[in-house]
């Protein structure tokens, strides 16, 4: 079930992502009187699910959904009209309008991706404002996992800095961390302040790892709700109780639990619970996964969150910034592709990985976030300078503007076929880091 409602997810986000990219496109060309004779969601090579015509466009929905397009008349685009090309150009059409022009059509679906992630960005602060943890109200310090310590953090760890700059928002550290290449993180350890330097191969290793509590905020591990078959509740605990000791080892946080918990798989073990103030002790026997089969208290349950409210049009200028954000935070991971020593290369994903970072219960609030992340990142995309985008289109008609010579129609049709070649290529390979991501 969780499968089918991410993909559920995936399909509707990107459906409404093409249809308005695609939709930028046709309005921008109509604003300019170009004729569109075709307005597609999804591709159709050899038939579509359904068309109808209306005035001098087609619309239709294809059958493989691998985006959209739109074909404008007199432009060479993925249907490589090679005959129409032939003909003497019409005034409706793209290669008679003025450089000015064409360049904001073809930037037409950009601008309206870029609209889109403001708008949602804009709707979901207003309607829900913005709730973060302030790194200061972490009253028990950060939690690490392995690759954590490996790092240099300790358990307890009190983060006043990354790079010399506080972090006000607790949520952002460990993405500043990775994404901006931290070179050092400042701590405050047993009252002391401690510089922990961060090499950029252990950057490597956390995304290798996909490591995502390498740091987290360390909270005490209280009991809300039992699984079914729980040993926990067979053994007699209760929602409530808060386990301070396993084997009369003190074990107060849910990292020391889980490590005691770790150790002791399939053996006999006392937990030891605060029960109203009582001090109360079970023995169970854990299963070969050492789980207890319960639910904890979330973190929100030991520290003071903030939430930010904002009206309807302070929401505005707040929007675009979480745009702004989001945009930049995604060209520093698109950088990371390129890092020698990071080789992010290796964890691009194609569309199982897009699924699996959506929630898997519906979540409106989540899949709006989400989208608006998919909606900025398609139109940075969308923005690279290989032929078959938009943004290779934009290049060439930069080009003429500056050196007001057309590129030959000739080279336009080969560069075309060379982007759509690059492009399959690169969908083969992201795609491919899925498939062979499942049998890992």
């Amino acid at each position: 079930m969780d499968i089918l409602i991410k993909a559920g997810q995936l399909f509707l986000s990107l459906s409404i992502l093409i249809l308005l990219h695609e939709f930028g496109h046709y309005i921008a060309a109509r604003m300019f009187k170009t004729r569109v004779e075709k307005f597609y969601l999804f591709f159709n090579p050899w038939f579509e699910i359904f068309k109808f015509k209306k005035g001098e466009t087609e619309y239709g929905l294809g059958w493989l959904p691998l985006g959209g397009y739109v074909k404008i008349a007199g432009m060479i685009d993925e249907s490589m009209d090679k005959e129409a090309m032939k003909l003497p150009p019409q005034p409706y059409e793209f290669r008679s309008k003025p450089a000015w022009q064409r360049l904001i059509i073809m930037l037409g679906g950009i601008i309206m991706n870029v609209l889109l992630g403001i708008f949602i960005y804009w709707m979901l602060l207003f309607f829900a404002g913005e709730e973060y943890i302030p790194t200061k109200n972490l009253s028990y310090g950060i939690a690490v996992d392995s690759i954590g310590r490996e790092m240099g953090f300790q358990n307890g760890d009190q983060i006043i800095a990354v790079d010399g700059k506080p972090v006000e928002n607790f949520n952002k550290i460990a993405a500043t961390i990775i994404i901006d290449m931290a070179k050092v993180v400042t701590v405050q350890r047993n009252g002391e302040t401690v510089q922990v330097p961060i090499d950029e191969l252990m950057i490597k290793k956390v995304i290798d790892s996909k490591s995502v509590n390498f740091i987290s905020a360390r909270m005490p591990f209280v009991i809300k709700a039992f699984s079914p078959n729980s040993v926990a509740k067979t053994a007699g605990l209760e929602p409530e109780d808060q386990v301070i000791a396993i084997n009369n080892q003190p074990a107060f946080f849910y990292d020391e639990v889980r490590n005691q918990l770790t150790e002791n798989r399939e053996k006999e073990i006392a937990i030891s619970v605060l029960r109203n103030k009582d001090t109360v002790t079970k023995s169970m026997t854990l299963s070969a996964d050492g789980l207890l089969g319960v639910q904890v208290a979330p973190g929100t349950d030991f520290m003071k969150t903030e939430v930010v409210k904002y009206s309807f049009f302070g929401a505005l200028p707040a929007g675009i910034n979480k745009a702004w954000e989001t945009l930049a935070n995604y060209v520093k991971q698109f950088a990371l592709i390129f890092s020698s020593k990071v080789q992010g290369y290796k964890h691009v994903g194609g569309f199982i990985s897009i699924a699996n970072a959506f929630e898997p219960t519906w979540n409106w609030l989540s899949f709006w976030s989400f989208t608006g992340f998919l909606s900025i990142a398609l139109a940075f995309m969308n923005l690279l300078p290989i032929p078959a985008l938009d943004g290779g289109h934009v290049v060439f008609t930069l080009y003429e503007m500056i050196t007001r010579r057309k590129p030959n129609e000739k080279f336009l049709e080969y560069a075309q076929v060379a982007g759509m070649v690059i492009l399959l290529t690169l969908l083969v390979y992201a795609n491919g880091n899925d498939i062979v991501g499942l049998f890992r």
